[in-house]
């Protein structure tokens, strides 16, 4: 789901963004992008976020009110590993009063970005900031899950980064992360536009409530189950919402790995441990080929379940116009029925 992480790629974003901005800064003026004014333009707030959950979170903030602007940068079916900025994306941010991004390795470019942006006025909110972070982990059967050195300098590079700590970026998967980040949204805007405080508050304790709803019936799902060790045939992004809810798990590869093809001893590992405890169901992700979870069911007759990690909508959600809400029930479901006994 989230961008590569070695070093050239990297190198070549920061480049990227890097010259955009040069030229974006040297070439416009004002806010207009090829002559044509954006849609923010007359806004009275415009909130930029990279993912859809904050985007989310906003909006429902921002309820009722006018002259609000809400943008999301990762258009709908796109994976963030995939984004570059646009132009349009980059000036946006340089013009906006509030960011809102994730503040991993997947927003690498974003520093780059935020250093160049001349707008001393704009806030700027990382949403790791706001929750008790978690390390990524590798659990037992796991394939490691991060790219190999193929040159003498990548070698060194990995190297120096071996003994580093990597945290788990999908910081929202649990309703009471969601919760603070919608606290922290919340307080943000209600320091930039004080006479909307009110409303602000009003809305963000409304959908506290939705929330705090969720977590409940997570909760019960959880706590009425038949077991508790899920198993993904895929990444794994979902490691807040099992740490919130005392779940263990077994997946292919970590939250943040690019690999799309798992070691055979991990596929062994899977199967084995989908059978012998007699596991009724195996999870992919939302935009994954799903063919390693199509490979260990075919081996263990158990069904397979969408376990959506919520970064992004597809083209039919977005048209939908699904909800973190909406989305995250979809899970509670999927959950129900993987912690139940098994199915007939």
């Amino acid at each position: 789901m989230y961008m590569p992480k070695q070093k050239n790629c990297k190198t070549i974003k920061y480049v990227w963004v890097l010259l955009l901005v040069t030229v974006l800064v040297c070439s416009v003026t004002g806010c207009t992008v090829l002559g044509r004014e954006p849609a923010y333009q007359n806004a009275r707030v415009h909130i930029v976020t990279t993912v859809f959950p904050p985007y989310d979170f906003a909006r429902n903030i921002t309820f009722g009110m006018e002259d609000i602007y809400i943008q999301q940068l990762l258009r709908p079916g796109m994976e963030s590993h995939t984004y570059d900025p646009t132009p349009a994306d980059i000036l946006a941010v340089q013009h906006c009063d509030l960011f809102i991004y994730t503040g991993g390795e997947s927003d690498a470019w974003v520093d780059t970005l935020l250093e160049a942006a001349d707008n001393p006025e704009m806030q700027v909110l990382r949403m790791m900031d706001c929750v008790e972070t978690l390390e990524e982990e590798s659990v037992e059967g796991m394939s490691a899950g991060h790219s190999h050195a193929h040159h003498e300098d990548e070698a060194e590079h990995a190297h120096e980064d071996h003994d580093e700590i990597e945290y788990d970026e999908h910081v929202w998967t649990a309703p009471s992360c969601a919760e603070k980040i919608t606290e922290a949204i919340t307080d943000v805007l209600c320091e930039m536009d004080a006479p909307s405080a009110g409303l602000y508050r009003q809305n963000c304790q409304q959908y506290i409530e939705q929330l705090t709803a969720l977590d409940a019936y997570f909760d019960e799902i959880v706590h009425s189950g038949a077991r508790s060790t899920v198993v993904f045939g895929d990444r794994f992004p979902m490691r807040y919402l099992c740490d919130a809810y005392g779940l263990s798990y077994r997946a292919a590869f970590p939250g943040c790995a690019e690999e799309s093809e798992p070691s055979a001893a991990t596929m062994i590992y899977l199967i084995e441990k989908v059978k012998s405890e007699q596991i009724p169901v195996i999870f992919t992700i939302e935009m994954s080929n799903g063919k390693i979870a199509a490979a260990i069911a075919e081996e263990t007759g158990a069904e397979i379940s969408v376990m959506h990690s919520c970064h992004n909508r597809t083209a039919k959600e977005a048209a939908e116009d699904a909800t973190y809400l909406s989305l995250m029930y979809q899970n509670a479901d999927a959950l129900k029925l993987a912690l139940a006994a098994n199915l007939e």
